[in-house]
C-alpha cells in the first residue's frame, strides 16, 4: 500500500509540474504578442527554456547527492516559481529570457528527481505497470497544459500567478510522503560521443526530433496568431499537437519492433514533410483544418525521437543504457535550444509557414542520411523492444533500460 501512496504522489507531482511548466511556454508566446515582443525574441524565450533544461538535467544528479531528493526538488520548484512570478514585474524580453532559464531549469531538475525516486521504488514486478501509468499521466497532463492557455489571459500577473501556484503545489505530494527517499543513484557520465558511436543516424533522428518538437511548441503559437487563430484555438492547436504524438506511439512501436528501423524513420520523415507541405501551402484552411493539420504534424513527428533511441539502443549492452540515455538527452537540448530561435528568426522574415518549410528541410535531412547510412551498415541481428521514450531527463534510461533488456527480441 506504501508503494502505491508513494507512486501516486509522485505522478500528482508529475501533473501539477506539467501544468506549470507545460503552460508557460505558449503564455509566454501569447504574451510577447500582446506586449509587442519581437518575433526572434519570442522565439529566444523557447530556446532559453531549453538552455535552462539541459542545466537541470546535468545539475539535478549532483544536487540530489549534496542535499537529498526531497531538498533538491524543493529548490527547483523554488526557481520555477521566482521565474513565473519574476514575468509581470519585469517587462523586458531579456529578463523574461532568464526567467525561462529558471522555469527550464526546474522542469529538468524536478523531473530527474521524480525518475530516480521511481527507479529507486519499482521491481521487475511493477516496472512495467508503474512506466505505463508514467506515461499516461505525463501525456494526459502535457494534453492539459496546452489547454490551460484558452482560459488564461496573456500578459497578466493573475495567469502567471495561477502557474506558480500549480508550481508551489507540486511540492506538497512529494515532500509530505512517509515513504523513506531512497539512496541517490549516481549521476550518469554525460558522453556525446557514445551516441554517435554506436549510431549517427539515432543523433540526426533525435536533432530532427528537436527541431520538429521545440519548434512547434515553443513557436507555434506565432503560426496559429499568423494564420487567424485566436487563444482558445491555439491551445486546441497544441493540444492536437500532442494528442497525434501519444496516439501514434503504439502503432509505430509495432512498426519498429516488426521492420527495420531505419525504414519507420525515412518513413515517418515522409510523412511528417506531406503534413508540413499541406500546413505551409494551403491556404485559407479553417480552424478544424489546422487541427487537423497539427494533429497530422504530431503523429508522424514526436514518434522519431522513441524510434532513434530504440535504433541507438540496439547497439550498446545493457551496463551503457544509462550514458546512452544522457547522450540521445544531450542532442535533443541541443537541437531545441537552436530550433526556436531559427524558426521565429523565419518567421520573422517570410511569414508563418517558414517554420514548417524549416523542419521539412530536416526531415528531408534524415531522408537522406537514412539511405546513406543503410548502404554503410545492415540492421543488427538482435534489437532491443521498443519503448516510448520520454523527454524528460538525462537518468530516464535506468527506467527503460531494464523494459529494454527483459523484453529484447
Amino acid at each position: 500500500m506504501r508503494l502505491i501512496i508513494s507512486f501516486a504522489a509522485l505522478f500528482l507531482s508529475v501533473i501539477l509540474l506539467q501544468l506549470s511548466s507545460g503552460g508557460v511556454g505558449p503564455l509566454d508566446a501569447l504574451s510577447g504578442i500582446a506586449l509587442d515582443f519581437t518575433t526572434t525574441q519570442i522565439g529566444l524565450l523557447g530556446s532559453a527554456h531549453f538552455i535552462g533544461f539541459f542545466i537541470g538535467c546535468w545539475w539535478a544528479p549532483r544536487l540530489m547527492g549534496s542535499v537529498g531528493h526531497s531538498r533538491a526538488f524543493a529548490a527547483f520548484t523554488a526557481a520555477g516559481t521566482i521565474g513565473l512570478l519574476m514575468h509581470m514585474l519585469v517587462i523586458d524580453p531579456w529578463a523574461w529570457t532568464l526567467m525561462r532559464v529558471a522555469t527550464g531549469c526546474c522542469v529538468a531538475g524536478c523531473y530527474t528527481i521524480i525518475e530516480a525516486w521511481l527507479q529507486a521504488k519499482v521491481t521487475n514486478e511493477t516496472r512495467g505497470r508503474t512506466m505505463g501509468g508514467y506515461r499516461i499521466v505525463d501525456t494526459t497532463a502535457s494534453l492539459m497544459a496546452q489547454l490551460v492557455i484558452s482560459v488564461l489571459e496573456p500578459a497578466s500577473y493573475v495567469s502567471y500567478n495561477i502557474l506558480a501556484l500549480f508550481c508551489c503545489a507540486a511540492l506538497i505530494p512529494l515532500t509530505l510522503t512517509r515513504v523513506r527517499q531512497p539512496e541517490t543513484p549516481a549521476a550518469p557520465r554525460l558522453r556525446p560521443k557514445l551516441l554517435i558511436e554506436c549510431s549517427p543516424l539515432a543523433a540526426a533522428g533525435v536533432l530532427v526530433a528537436a527541431v520538429s518538437s521545440a519548434s512547434f511548441r515553443m513557436v507555434g503559437p506565432l503560426y496559429g496568431e499568423g494564420v487567424g487563430l485566436v487563444p482558445d484555438q491555439i491551445a486546441w492547436f497544441l493540444a492536437s499537437f500532442v494528442l497525434g504524438g501519444a496516439i501514434a506511439q503504439y502503432p509505430v512501436g509495432w512498426l519498429a519492433d516488426k521492420y527495420d528501423r531505419r525504414h519507420v524513420l525515412i518513413g515517418l520523415s515522409v510523412a511528417a514533410i506531406l503534413s508540413c507541405i499541406v500546413t505551409a501551402s494551403v491556404q485559407e484552411l479553417s480552424a478544424t483544418g489546422v487541427m487537423l493539420t497539427a494533429f497530422f504534424f504530431g503523429l508522424t513527428s514526436i514518434p522519431i525521437y522513441s524510434v532513434s533511441a530504440a535504433h541507438a539502443n540496439d547497439f550498446v549492452d545493457s551496463a551503457q543504457r544509462v550514458e546512452l540515455s544522457a547522450a540521445l538527452m544531450f542532442f535533443f537540448a541541443t537541437g531545441a535550444i537552436a530550433a526556436p530561435l531559427f524558426a521565429s528568426t523565419l518567421i520573422a522574415a517570410f511569414g508563418p509557414a517558414a517554420m514548417f518549410t524549416m523542419i521539412a528541410v530536416a526531415h528531408a535531412y534524415l531522408i537522406v542520411y537514412g539511405f546513406l547510412r543503410m548502404r554503410r551498415r545492415s540492421s543488427p541481428d538482435q534489437r532491443t523492444r521498443y519503448v516510448w521514450s520520454p523527454r524528460t531527463s538525462f537518468t530516464i534510461g535506468r527506467l527503460t533500460g531494464n523494459d529494454r533488456d527483459r523484453n529484447g527480441d
